[in-house]
């Protein structure tokens, strides 16, 4: 005779239920991780209408400021401190930034800022990015490259057709 003792079905009852429970709280660990966490990590994306419209929400909140160099707006400060304002035809935001602007960038060009509004009326940014156009046509063969003109068109002395820029 073999003293083997038969399964117990209270044993596989409790498995379940410590499976469930483990379940439950790894579940509710996701929940609490994930909505506590999303609030503070979020970045709004706004254009200087949005901006203006968000009021005070607008505060202390990191967001990404879209729109265009004003003209006539960039004034460099010491060092890399740089002053400019962002427009987007109706609302314009006056933006400040230590961070060393990428050499594209010039007045009337498309901008993305990420940073913060201050209390004292000015976007602070801390990372500058310029936005440009995708449009690539590789020279055709047998035509021949004007690098000037290719210089000039990235300082904005010129746009693609060859005209100058506004």
């Amino acid at each position: 005779m073999s003293s083997t003792p038969a399964p117990s079905t209270w044993s596989a009852s409790r498995t379940r239920w410590l499976a469930l429970l483990a379940l439950v709280v790894a579940g509710a660990g996701f929940v609490l991780i994930t909505a506590g966490g999303i609030g503070e990590n979020l970045v709004y994306y706004w254009g200087p209408s949005e901006l203006q419209a968000a009021g005070a929400k607008a505060y202390g909140a990191t967001i990404r400021l879209g729109g265009q160099v004003a003209k006539g707006s960039v004034k460099h400060g010491q060092g890399s401190s740089l002053e400019f304002d962002v427009v987007d035809g109706a609302q314009k935001v006056r933006v400040r930034t230590t961070s060393v602007p990428p050499q594209m960038f010039r007045e009337g060009i498309g901008v993305v800022v990420e940073g913060t509004m201050t209390q004292a009326g000015y976007f602070e940014s801390q990372r500058l990015l310029v936005s440009h156009g995708n449009e690539y046509r590789a020279p055709g063969d047998g035509e021949t490259v004007d690098a000037e003109k290719a210089i000039r068109s990235t300082k904005g002395l010129e746009d693609v057709e060859g005209t100058q820029a506004p």
